[in-house]
């Protein structure tokens, strides 16, 4: 294999479009490679929309290109393509490599960018972009959709996907036949059982004998929240004492806290502030199949929690059902709260349940993810 040290420095571009101004998982899985990519040597220039109230302090050197809000989620913006001046600036830094992490207006142009000057293109699959138009009625444009992604991936050198789950998607439905893996880690030392704070639970208003049903995430109607809403109408039509936790911000908060009464919604949370949040949850509930990973559902394995998941990408490679959780089918209201109920009145089950997905976390190391990244991108620029 083709160490660091026995070839100059790589340069990687990574077109985004979202790197520091929302808090999420797939930008901040980037901000983790791009550290790596630098702890390693290499050089890496960042291209994605900003704001003038970024969420966090980002890793790397991020050059602006610009964008406007999208209709609707102005949370987000859309990149309105490549700029002369970002083009530039892209042609100074002679990339060796570029990296595409959305299939937007900036990820077709810079792939048309590369494509004249023969530069390798990979990209990674962050999320089921096809599968939003069916929360927002518009499931008949899908196919289309699902079309344009295909154009967009097949023809790349390589294309990274977090889960062996997500891959088996890509390969079968003709997105791309060069599938690897990009997986996703945890932080164990923030994520943790010893985040458990009985104090913090009795402020809110929690009794200790009540088990905490969690949720965190994005409060939009594509994580799922429909399914929340029904779980928890469910559970309380059946008498089941439970408290529902809900960790997150978004368009649809509104919405959700009018049909999850008596939940107790804390707002967007990071840090440790986050991990104490996981461990005071007695079990996971995660319904979105829009993840193609799953990293809410990783981070409350790592405190010992076990996940109720829908049994779709993402979540199916990191849950083994009846083991360290319970994998639902997806939209099955019943069988959720099914899951949920017996956790509820089970607490041998959830603690023997919650210690297999404790010991499954520790496999998910961020440096070697990432490193297995690096090393794809020092094969296609080296082939044996």
């Amino acid at each position: 294999m083709i160490k660091d040290g026995d070839l100059r420095p790589m340069r990687i571009a990574l077109f985004s479009g979202n790197y520091n101004y929302v808090k999420d998982g797939a930008n901040q899985a980037l901000n983790r490679l791009v550290g790596r990519i630098e702890a390693r040597g290499h050089k890496a220039r960042i291209y994605s929309p900003v704001t003038r109230t970024p969420a966090f302090a980002h890793t790397g050197t991020l050059v602006p290109v610009p964008s406007v809000p999208i209709p609707g989620r102005g949370e987000y913006r859309v990149a309105l393509g490549l700029p002369r001046a970002a083009e530039r600036d892209l042609k100074h830094f002679q990339p060796d490599i570029l990296h595409l992490a959305a299939p937007d207006w900036l990820g077709h142009s810079a792939k048309a960018w590369a494509r004249r000057r023969h530069v390798p293109v990979v990209a990674s699959v962050h999320t089921r972009f096809e599968t939003y138009f069916d929360y927002y009625r518009m499931g008949f444009i899908r196919r289309g959709a699902e079309n344009l992604l295909k154009s967009f991936y097949r023809d790349l050198a390589e294309i990274y996907a977090p889960s062996d789950s997500m891959a088996d998607v890509l390969v079968v439905e003709g997105y791309s036949k060069r599938v690897r893996i990009w997986s996703r880690g945890v932080d164990r030392h923030i994520f943790s059982p010893d985040m458990r704070d009985m104090a913090w639970r009795r402020s809110l208003g929690i009794a200790d004998d009540v088990p905490v049903i969690g949720f965190v995430g994005r409060l939009v109607l594509e994580k799922g929240l429909d399914i929340v809403a029904g779980v928890g109408a469910e559970l309380r039509a059946r008498g089941v004492k439970h408290h529902m936790l809900v960790v997150g911000e978004g368009p649809a908060g509104d919405w959700i806290a009018e049909r999850l009464p008596g939940a107790t919604f804390t707002g967007f949370l990071t840090g440790t502030d986050l991990a104490r949040a996981y461990a005071a949850f007695d079990m996971f509930l995660n319904p979105s199949i829009t993840e193609t990973f799953g990293n809410v559902t990783l981070e409350a394995m790592a405190c010992g929690v076990p996940p109720v998941a829908a049994a779709a990408t993402g979540s199916s490679s990191l849950v083994a059902d009846g083991v360290s959780g319970r994998l639902i089918q997806p939209g099955n209201i019943g069988a959720f709260a099914d899951a949920l109920d017996a956790y509820a009145r089970n607490i041998d089950l959830r603690a023997a349940h919650g210690a297999s997905s404790l010991a499954r976390a520790g496999a998910f190391d961020w440096d070697a993810i990432n490193d297995a990244v690096i090393d794809r991108y020092l094969a296609i620029l080296h082939p044996d």
